[in-house]
């Protein structure tokens, strides 16, 4: 065996760790950090705030007396407040019950339910938060596309005899008027592209320099590969962003519809792609899978994928998305994660899709690699994703996650007194047994599923 072969292999694992890594240390320290802020605020004194797990490689302690650390084992974190006999809050420390009225009120366990309350549930709004700010700051930077539709930048086709030019206002194809940017992925805008001839080539109305002309356009939505799916069928026979697929079967295809419904139709089967990468032709073998895809009007439908995005054939022109206009759309987009989020876990556990849907460490650490390798703006917005994931998974009412201790707090507030140490420790012991048979049986999934 030739040991200089396995190097690119071990480079896109170095990658993947790499790539989760960061990914996981954002995300769990903007949620830490959100228990350790408002928890000061509220008056709560943390005695360790910890990235990571196990023997401490770095730490100092700041003028309100928290241990900041770095710990070995970077998969998580905690804070330790004062009087906690642990990091999850649940039990007091030995010298708790030596404390005076005073010191408890700076404890967790001694605050006002008000308190407690509010610091438990910082960690998954700031997750939230962050997500938003993510989402927004994203929108912000790329902008909105500019009216009327203009070509900001051609992407790289194999169609010769294109004259259409970065700045030119599009106004008709092939006589057809251009519906406005605004209606893309409704029925107008995709009736308007499917109406096209499926040609190579075809003629485009636009406007340069204040005329109307007619220059030579390729068809708006080609074959090519904007963004691939990780773990898809694509992903794993090393297609790449920019590819583009003139043949299945040796039926020439210029449209990106005459793929999928070679795909959908496949029920499976290997297809031979012919790709086209950077002026060279290559050959591709793959089968697709069935994937499970959300739809906007709720529910699941399940359909044969390769698990690559089109888009059109240039980068349209964009103009400056206000704050306030992209920090609207990061709210709405935290909200289609979480009502997509509630919907597959629903579907999932009423059967409706496969529970393959659901991925572990490893496939989180995969998607977290391949986001990484296709751009950093999709990387931080996979941050985003999986800040928004983990923001909602740390709300479900499970004892040992937060939304566990609200629930315990909310009884307390009902009650007039918290549950008893012997029912808190049964219900966090089949709290803890809950998660790790869910966390051991999603990284099955990450083994065994197909």
């Amino acid at each position: 065996m030739d040991p200089m072969a396995i190097i690119p292999q071990f480079g896109g694992v170095f990658m993947t760790v790499v790539a989760f890594i960061v990914a996981l240390s954002i995300i769990v320290a903007i949620h830490e950090y959100g228990h350790y802020i408002v928890g000061r605020w509220c008056g709560i004194k943390a005695e360790v705030f910890s990235l990571g797990f196990g023997p401490v490689i770095w730490s100092r302690v700041d003028k309100h007396g928290t241990r900041w650390q770095f710990a070995a084992l970077p998969f998580g974190g905690y804070v330790k407040f004062m009087g906690d006999a642990n990091a999850a809050s649940g039990t007091a420390s030995d010298d708790y019950d030596t404390m005076n009225a005073e010191q408890k009120r700076h404890t967790m366990l001694g605050a006002p339910l008000w308190a407690r309350a509010a610091t438990v549930a910082a960690g998954p709004v700031f997750n939230f938060v962050l997500s938003i700010v993510v989402f927004s700051a994203v929108m912000m930077a790329q902008g909105k596309v500019a009216e009327p539709l203009a070509v900001g930048e051609l992407t790289d086709l194999p169609v010769e005899g294109i004259t259409l030019q970065p700045g030119d206002e599009l106004v008709r194809i092939e006589g057809q008027a251009v519906p406005t940017r605004e209606n893309e992925g409704s029925d107008e805008f995709e009736d308007f592209i499917d109406a096209l001839p499926k040609e190579a080539l075809l003629d485009y109305e636009v406007r340069r320099d204040g005329e109307l002309i007619t220059v030579q356009g390729p068809y708006p939505m080609p074959p090519h590969v904007v963004q691939l799916s990780p773990q898809s069928a694509a992903y794993d026979i090393d297609m790449k962003q920019g590819d583009v697929i003139t043949a299945v079967e040796d039926q020439p295809i210029v449209a990106f519809s005459q793929l999928k419904d070679i795909v959908e139709s496949s029920e499976g089967r290997v297809l031979q792609l012919d790709v086209w990468r950077d002026g060279e032709m290559l050959e591709f073998a793959l089968a697709p899978r069935r994937v499970d895809e959300p739809q906007e009007e709720g529910g699941f439908k399940t359909e044969w994928r390769i698990g690559i995005a089109g888009g059109l054939a240039f980068e349209p022109a964009t103009e400056r998305l206000g704050p306030v206009a992209a920090f609207g759309n990061g709210v709405s987009q935290v909200g289609r994660v979480i009502a997509g989020s509630v919907s597959g876990l629903y579907h999932m556990v009423t059967g409706a899709i496969s529970s393959c849907n659901m991925s572990g460490p490893l496939g989180i650490a995969e998607v977290s690699g391949a986001m990484a390798s296709q751009g950093i703006s999709n990387y931080i917005w996979f941050i985003a994703v999986l800040s928004t994931a983990v923001g909602l998974l740390n709300l479900f009412p499970i004892p040992v996650l937060d939304g566990g201790h609200l629930v315990f707090y909310a009884y307390e507030a009902v009650a007039g007194r918290p549950p008893s140490d012997k029912v808190l420790r049964v219900i966090m012991t089949v709290g803890l047994v809950f998660v790790l048979s869910v966390m051991a049986f999603a990284l099955g999934n990450d083994i065994f599923c197909p």
